[in-house]
C-alpha cells in the first residue's frame, strides 16, 4: 500500500477509536446518572449501548476485510475493435476495388483480387495483431521466435535458407486481449535465383505486417538498411533487434547499438532499438560440463508489450487501409492497362480507317481538318472505354480542337515531311503524292488518339500545360525513329493496296 494512504488510513482510525471511546463513556454516565431513578430506562440505554459498540466492531472489520482484499471491478469484455474511422476508410476502399474488379476482364486477375479483398475483410473483422521477423539468414530470426513463445518451432543454427515460407505460430503477451501471430521470413540477400525468390517472398510478408522485427547481428550494413528504409516509407512499424548480444564485450555492444540508433534516426525511435541473446552460446564449466544459458528477450518483450498495448489498434488499422490502398492500386493498375490495350486498338482502327478515306479521295493539300467526323466517332469510343459518355456534338468539338492544336503547332507539316521522306524511299514515284496524303492522315489520327486517351486516362483533363504539351509530347513519341520504320511498314500493307487497285481502274478506263 502507498505510504501516504497508509498515513490516512491510520489516523482515521486513531480518530474513529477515540470518538468510540468517548461515546461510550457519554453514554456510560448518563446510565449510572439515570439507574436509580429509572431502572427500565437504564436498561434500554444499556441495550442501545452494546448494539451501537457491535456495529462499530462489525464495520471497523468490514472496513479492514475491504482493504485487505479488494473486490476486483466487474467489466464487461469488449472484443477488440478497429478504429471507427480508419476501419470505415478501409471498407469504402474495399467496396470502391469491388466496383473495380467488376470491369476486369481478365479472370485471373479479377479473381486474386477478389479473393485478397476477402482476406483483408476477414482480417478487418477479426482483429489480429500481425508481427513479421524479418532479416538475414543468419541473424537469427528463427531463434529469437522460439525464445519469445517458449519452444522450438525451426531449425535453430540450421544454414541459411532453411526457412522456406512463411511460417506463423500465436505469441502470448500478458496484458494484450488480441490475438497474437508471428510470422517467420525467409532470410534476405541470400545469393542465386532461389535466393531472389525467397527475399521477395521475405519482402512481401514484411508488406502486410502490422510490426516488423528486423533482426541483425552487428551494425547495418547498406544492403540490410536499404529495405529497413524502404519498409518505413510505405508506414512500416519497426523494431530493430540486434540478436546474439552475447558474442560482444559491454562496451562493444554498447558501441553497436549507438551506431544503430545513429543509422535509423528519423524512421525507427531510439527505444525501439533493443540488444538481446536469443539462442546463448553454451559455457563449459570448471567441472567439464556445459552449461546452456537461459535466452535474454525480455527487453524485447518488455517494449514489445508496451508497443502493442499503446498502439495495437491503430497499427492493425493503419496497416488495413494500407492493404486496402495498395490492393485498390492494383486493380487501378489492372483496369488501366486493360483501358489502354482497348483504347489502342480502337486508335490503330481509325488511323487505318482515315487513311483509307484520303488516300482514296485525296484532297489538294493534307488537311486534319479533313478527318474530324473520323476523329469525333473516335473521341466517342475511347471515351466509352473510360467510362465517359459523349455524343457526336463533344465529339466533334474535341476533335476540332485538336486539329486547330496540330496547325498551330506545325505538327501537320512535321508529319508531311517525315511521311514524305520515308516513302519516297519505298514507293513508287507515280503513287507518292496520293500515299503521302493517307499514311499522312493515318499519322496524325494515331498522334489525335494517343493525345485523347492522355485525356481521358486524367478524367478529361489536358494537364497544367494544356493541349498543346500533349500533343507536342505525343508527336516527339511518335516521331522516334524505330516507331517510324515500323509504322511505314504498315502503312505499305495498308494503304499501298487500294492505291494500286485504283490506279489500275483509272488506267484500264483510259484504254
Amino acid at each position: 500500500m502507498p505510504l501516504p494512504r497508509l498515513v490516512i488510513l491510520i489516523t482515521g482510525v486513531v480518530l474513529i477509536l477515540g470518538m468510540m471511546l468517548w461515546l461510550v463513556n457519554a453514554l456510560y454516565r448518563l446510565y449510572i446518572q439515570i439507574s436509580f431513578t429509572a431502572p427500565f430506562l437504564a436498561n434500554i440505554l444499556l441495550l442501545l449501548l452494546i448494539l451501537l459498540l457491535a456495529a462499530l466492531v462489525g464495520a471497523f472489520v468490514y472496513y479492514l476485510y475491504l482493504i485487505t482484499n479488494p473486490k476486483p471491478v466487474s467489466r464487461t469484455k469488449l472484443s477488440p475493435k478497429v478504429p471507427a474511422e480508419k476501419a470505415e476508410a478501409a471498407g469504402e476502399n474495399l467496396k470502391a476495388i469491388r466496383q473495380q474488379v467488376e470491369q476486369i476482364h481478365d479472370e485471373v486477375a479479377r479473381q486474386e483480387l477478389l479473393v485478397r479483398s476477402r482476406e483483408i475483410e476477414t482480417i478487418l473483422a477479426r482483429g489480429e495483431l500481425l508481427i513479421v521477423v524479418f532479416g538475414t539468414g543468419s541473424a537469427g530470426k528463427t531463434s529469437l521466435i522460439n525464445a519469445l513463445i517458449g519452444r522450438v518451432v525451426g531449425k535453430v543454427g540450421a544454414p541459411m535458407g532453411s526457412t522456406e515460407v512463411g511460417e506463423t505460430y500465436t505469441l502470448k503477451l500478458k496484458g494484450i486481449n488480441r490475438e497474437i501471430l508471428i510470422t517467420d521470413t525467409p532470410g534476405i540477400l541470400e545469393v542465386g535465383a532461389v535466393g531472389t525468390d525467397r527475399e521477395n517472398l521475405a519482402r512481401k510478408l514484411a508488406t502486410q505486417a502490422d510490426l516488423l522485427l528486423f533482426v541483425v547481428d552487428n551494425d547495418l550494413r547498406q544492403s540490410e538498411f536499404k529495405p529497413l528504409q524502404d519498409l518505413a516509407a510505405i508506414g512500416k512499424r519497426s523494431l530493430l533487434i540486434l540478436n546474439k548480444s552475447d558474442l560482444y564485450t559491454t562496451a562493444d555492444q554498447d558501441l553497436i547499438l549507438a551506431r544503430l540508433r545513429e543509422r535509423v534516426r528519423g524512421f525507427i525511435a531510439t527505444m525501439d532499438v533493443v540488444a538481446v541473446t536469443a539462442n546463448p552460446q553454451p559455457i563449459p564449466l570448471e567441472t567439464g560440463e556445459i552449461a546452456h544459458p537461459d535466452p535474454e528477450i525480455m527487453p524485447l518483450i518488455r517494449r514489445l508489450a508496451a508497443v502493442l498495448r499503446a498502439e495495437g489498434e491503430d497499427l492493425i488499422a493503419d496497416n488495413i487501409l494500407l492493404q486496402s490502398q495498395k490492393l485498390g492500386e492494383e486493380a487501378r493498375k489492372i483496369l488501366e492497362q486493360q483501358r489502354r490495350r482497348q483504347a489502342e486498338k480502337i486508335v490503330d482502327r481509325f488511323q487505318w480507317i482515315g487513311a483509307g478515306v484520303i488516300a482514296v479521295t485525296p484532297l489538294p493539300v493534307v488537311d486534319v481538318l479533313a478527318t474530324v467526323a473520323i476523329n469525333a466517332q473516335m473521341v466517342i469510343e475511347i471515351g466509352r472505354v473510360y467510362g465517359c459518355e459523349l455524343n457526336m456534338e463533344r465529339g466533334k468539338e474535341l476533335a476540332l480542337s485538336l486539329g486547330k492544336t496540330f496547325a498551330s503547332l506545325g505538327v501537320v507539316k512535321g508529319a508531311i515531311e517525315l511521311v514524305s521522306a520515308a516513302l519516297r524511299t519505298n514507293v513508287a514515284t507515280y503513287l507518292v503524292g496520293k500515299a503521302i496524303q493517307g499514311v499522312t492522315a493515318a499519322y496524325l489520327t494515331r498522334i489525335a488518339g494517343r493525345s485523347f486517351i492522355e485525356y481521358f486516362r486524367h478524367n478529361q483533363d489536358w494537364g497544367d500545360g494544356g493541349m498543346t504539351e500533349v500533343v507536342q509530347r505525343q508527336f516527339q513519341l511518335n516521331r522516334k525513329q524505330e516507331f517510324v520504320k515500323g509504322f511505314m511498314q504498315e502503312a505499305l500493307h495498308k494503304v499501298m493496296p487500294p492505291l494500286v487497285i485504283k490506279e489500275k481502274e483509272k488506267v484500264e478506263e483510259e484504254w
